[in-house]
């Protein structure tokens, strides 16, 4: 199993192999950031970890520079996943509640940090349960830290806002993908960011397209008909969001269509968020 090249694993195969892989619980709600805590002190996978999206996948926020989940350094992200108990040897699946919406952010971080062994459990939790998978209740143990996390040559590139900027401008943000929904991307609506519309030249792939209407992933013959275009353009991709969650959706789906073998293109983290922190920076609304 390779990050890249098998980055989805079923319920049941999970359940199969449950002794062996380190489940990770990665839920949490933009609306309440304290809801996915709740949730796996209530119930969990068997022996999960957790991650919490803002606490330790997230940098620090600026609000006069950075997006809403900025990336941490390498560092900080090798002791969250250490602190969290989980090891860099082990045979890792993150999972949510949300589609893989944030079990990929999760996914996409270690494949930053180099693990080559990471899944996410295709359906998350819901999934897990139909294919008859019992769930911890109660509080959850202090998890053991794991042994420190070495540096490895990152799967998962990162583009700047200078990136970005330099592709707006040289191609007319050609190679731009925005993960959010159409309605967002066209600035027809805003529910979180404080300006809407999206950045200039990019393209709507919505995140929730990837998955079936059961929450899982569609096959892998429909992703690469959705995703192999975006490959076949003058300007590389790049994946972009409202604050570089949902892209890493994005870039699951194409890791999953068998595109990115070596490694995934590039994410901008700041996404939309950090785009919009200088109001002198373009933005688009419809469909231009």
């Amino acid at each position: 199993m390779q990050t890249l090249r098998e980055p989805l694993i079923t319920a049941a195969e999970a359940l199969e192999g449950a002794q062996g892989l380190c489940f990770v619980d990665c839920r949490f709600r933009l609306d309440d950031p304290a809801a996915g805590r709740r949730a796996y002190a209530d119930h969990r996978l068997p022996g999960a970890r957790f991650l919490d999206l803002e606490v330790d996948l997230s940098g620090p926020i600026d609000l006069t520079r950075t997006g809403r989940h900025p990336f941490p350094s390498l560092a900080r992200l090798r002791e969250a996943f250490a602190a969290a108990g989980i090891p860099q040897d082990g045979a890792l699946v993150f999972y949510d509640d949300a589609g893989g919406a944030f079990a990929a952010r999760a996914w996409w971080s270690a494949a930053a940090l180099g693990h080559k062994q990471a899944r996410v459990l295709d359906g998350g939790l819901p999934a897990w349960e139909s294919a008859g998978g019992v769930l911890e209740s109660g509080p959850a143990p202090a998890p053991n830290p794991a042994s420190p996390w070495h540096p490895e040559p990152s799967l998962a590139p990162i583009a700047t806002l200078s990136t970005v900027q330099a592709r707006v401008q040289d191609a007319g943000g050609a190679g731009l993908i925005d993960a959010r929904a159409l309605p967002r991307f066209r600035g027809e609506v805003e529910p979180i960011d404080p300006v809407a519309g999206h950045i200039p030249g990019a393209a709507c792939f919505p995140h929730s397209e990837n998955l079936t209407t059961e929450g899982r992933f569609k096959d892998p013959a429909a992703l690469r008909a959705r995703w192999e275009t975006v490959f076949n353009g003058p300007e590389a991709p790049i994946a972009y969001c409202g604050s570089g969650v949902t892209a890493a959706h994005n870039l699951l789906a194409m890791a999953a269509a068998g595109l990115c073998s070596d490694a995934l293109p590039a994410l901008y983290v700041g996404s939309f968020s950090e785009w919009i922190r200088d109001p002198a920076r373009p933005v688009a609304r419809s469909d231009a």
